[in-house]
């Protein structure tokens, strides 16, 4: 998928057809119902190099200054969900995932803890947004 405009193809989270999964929070038609599902989109996010999707999604207090999509040589190649853990009734969560990449040519995995928080957004909808991350040993 070259860009976020091509709604045709796989997702590249790795699921079927990307308007009918990220795509639809990445342009803004939909608001994802859980952590899981805006972990998904933020990964599908950083592999077609949305910006702008990155920090709308992300907690204002814990955003960071520097631009999120500026290692132009990066290629996402992956992501391998391993937990989402959501209590009934909890505005907390958290989604442990593994993303593979290439960085000229070379593979490389991230596996983090994220943790997300669910509050209103400006116009009062409740939605999710990413806080922060920690990186298990092994």
């Amino acid at each position: 998928m070259s860009n976020k405009k091509d709604k045709s193809g796989p997702c590249p989270c790795g699921q079927p057809s990307f308007d009918k999964c990220c795509g639809r929070f990445i342009t803004g038609g939909q608001v994802p119902a859980t952590a899981e599902l805006l972990m998904r989109s933020r990964y599908s996010a950083y592999a077609l190099r949305d910006e702008a999707y990155l920090r709308a999604t992300w907690f204002p207090e814990t955003l960071p200054d520097e631009e999120l999509t500026s290692e132009t040589d990066v290629k996402w190649i992956g992501l391998e969900i391993k937990k989402h853990q959501h209590a009934a009734g909890s505005d907390a969560a958290t989604v442990e995932f593994v993303a593979r990449f290439k960085v000229g040519g070379k593979a490389h995995r991230l596996h983090e803890i994220s943790n997300f928080v669910r509050q209103p957004d400006g116009e009062g909808q409740m939605r999710w947004y990413y806080v922060d991350g920690s990186f298990p040993e092994g």
